[in-house]
């Protein structure tokens, strides 16, 4: 298999799977998807439809699943119209966010149940919602060498993919990209919150800051949203749930006692239970500015 002359698929035209699929086309010039929503703009410029997920295996080398985790693809396997049903040799790129362990898990039973003819390679992502409409996504490759190399020439009209280590390796770094960005959004709706109660001029005060060492681009993306308050949805909150607990199993495996990540993951927790778990992660604002400080 070579990534020039592979035939891509997509599945998973979500927010995130969506964008990367135009980039994906643009880049290629033809792409097979299933969905379960039409697609009538991604088959006006080009793209193929396949009705049944065998369908789609059959019809090409490498498939991206941007699907919200591995459960959704699991359901996607088996049957007489599963992609397991798929003929010929088949590089499934994971996208979601997952547990490590669960994505070599998967691999092993599909090496076994294929006699080797599905491959995985895991390749989360960061950047958000703009990411993967700009094709500025971080992309976090897991994988053989071989296999890795061919995900890395497919996947980079989406953004920058860099090979860290064998199979699961992209997960675990995406959990610790999840360790950073949870802590962050927290401490900038701790922090909008004081500085409000103080009297200052939030978006004085988050241009000012935005340029010290208090900048991130996770400042710049979320900078209107915790000045003004609106935190309705572009990456939801209650998504740290589970990636904080994919953080919570890989501290686990290593023997290391996390001193941050048992925080977060009560907030996150706490977040959800309060309701606004379908927020934007910057509802951090809202969450700090209504609890009780008998709470804390």
């Amino acid at each position: 298999m070579h990534a020039s002359t592979a035939t891509v698929g997509v599945i998973g035209l979500g927010v995130m799977g969506r964008p990367m699929a135009d980039h994906l086309l643009a880049a290629r010039g033809h792409l097979v998807i299933h969905a379960r929503r039409p697609q009538p703009e991604l088959l006006a410029a080009g793209a193929s439809w396949a009705k049944t997920p065998r369908e789609l295996a059959s019809s090409v080398d490498v498939l991206l699943a941007m699907l919200p985790d591995l459960p959704q693809l699991e359901e996607l396997l088996d049957g007489p119209d599963g992609l397991l049903a798929g003929s010929g040799e088949l590089l499934i790129l994971i996208g979601s966010t997952s547990s490590a362990p669960a994505v070599r898990a998967l691999a092993e039973r599909l090496h076994a149940q294929t006699d080797g003819r599905v491959r995985v390679v895991d390749c989360p992502v960061s950047g958000g919602e703009d990411g993967a409409v700009a094709g500025t996504l971080s992309i976090m490759l897991g994988g053989s060498d071989d296999d890795a190399a061919i995900a890395a020439e497919i996947l980079a009209p989406c953004g920058a993919p860099v090979h860290l280590g064998p199979l699961g390796a992209g997960e675990v770094a995406k959990a610790c990209n999840q360790l950073v960005v949870s802590a962050t959004i927290l401490a900038l709706g701790e922090a909008t919150v004081l500085a409000e109660r103080s009297g200052l001029d939030l978006e004085a005060l988050w241009s000012l800051l935005g340029g010290g060492y208090a900048g991130s681009r996770l400042l710049d993306s979320r900078r209107e949203k915790l000045v003004s308050g609106d935190d309705s949805p572009s990456g939801i909150a209650q998504y740290m749930v589970k990636d904080l607990g994919f953080a919570a199993d890989i501290a686990d495996a290593t023997g290391t006692a996390a001193i941050l990540l048992p925080t977060l993951r009560a907030a996150f927790d706490e977040i959800v239970a309060d309701g606004l778990g379908d927020r934007d992660i910057s509802v951090t604002r809202r969450f700090v500015a209504n609890r009780d400080t008998a709470a804390s």
